[in-house]
């Protein structure tokens, strides 16, 4: 029987460089996303600085479609962290709590002196306040069944949408009314209580379409696409108040939901054995 000599297996041995430790580019995909978000919403305030209006608003725009991609991405690529958490919720901060209230007060509210200062920071407070509520509600229980599609308020990046409407809304009427500090001031306090609040409003994460539906939502989104290239500010404007308009639809179906769920936990007539008296034992025998 034919034995190989030792000096030839460990020539046929290959020798592998060694690993170089760390993290793979997918891990870091999430990350550098929501680095661009974050720089999305710097530049917005830049913008803001030279009264390119238009510009800031689409840098914010901008911020929202990055921070909507980066936690899918992460969970796509299994690349979620504590640490993108974070890094995730301070970029939300910037882009969608201290940018759209900066181009606010650049825009009007700092022509209503202290107050309009005032109702800034009461708007960039909140947001704050609000993802400080989030970040402490990562490591809790799971919810229960009928909440995984609604957030507690409004998150973010829907906050400064709709806190930037009367904005969005002058670009195509034209400034006057939309511009008031008196109406930006009304925005800011209700998207302010939204923000904090307990309201239940629609996340569309858990949405399932049937199949019948599936061809007319793809033509909706088509014409959607259509409409923000040809009349941008319209559409923008009339996407953030059909938001405003759901958050009642969006209460009603979260009640519905949590009362037919404990409609199911509770027992049935049926199940429930009638009361005894004091120290008398059922008979076995009924009676």
């Amino acid at each position: 029987m034919f034995k190989p000599r030792p000096d030839r297996i460990r020539r046929s041995r290959v020798i592998r460089p060694p690993r170089i430790p760390g993290l793979s580019i997918n891990h870091l995909i999430p990350n550098i996303l929501t680095l661009l978000a974050l720089c999305a919403g710097l530049t917005s305030i830049r913008f803001g600085l030279h009264g390119a209006w238009e510009k800031a608003v689409l840098a914010i725009i901008l911020a929202g479609i990055l921070d909507g991609l980066d936690g899918r991405v992460a969970r796509l690529l299994q690349g979620t962290s504590k640490f993108g958490a974070e890094l995730d919720s301070l970029s939300d901060f910037v882009s969608f709590g201290v940018a759209p209230a900066m181009l606010l007060y650049f825009w009007t509210m700092q022509g209503a002196g202290g107050l309009g200062w005032a109702m800034v920071l009461l708007y960039t407070v909140c947001c704050g306040l609000r993802l400080a509520r989030f970040n402490t509600m990562l490591g809790q229980a799971d919810l229960p069944p009928y909440a995984y599609n609604f957030f507690t308020g409004v998150p973010a990046p829907a906050a400064a949408g709709v806190v930037l409407l009367p904005m969005v809304a002058s670009f195509e009427f034209g400034p006057g009314f939309f511009s008031s500090p008196t109406v930006v001031a009304v925005f800011l306090l209700g998207v302010s209580f939204l923000m904090v609040s307990t309201i239940p409003t629609f996340s569309f994460k858990k949405v399932r379409i049937p199949n019948t539906w599936v061809l007319p939502i793809l033509l909706i989104i088509g014409l959607l696409a259509a409409f923000l290239v040809t009349e941008p500010w319209k559409t923008l404007a009339v996407v953030g108040t059909a938001y405003v308009a759901l958050i009642p639809v969006s209460i009603r179906s979260f009640r519905r939901l949590k009362e037919q769920a404990e409609r199911m936990v509770q027992p049935s007539p049926e199940t429930v054995e009638p009361p005894h008296e004091e120290g008398v034992l059922p008979s076995p025998y009924g009676g």
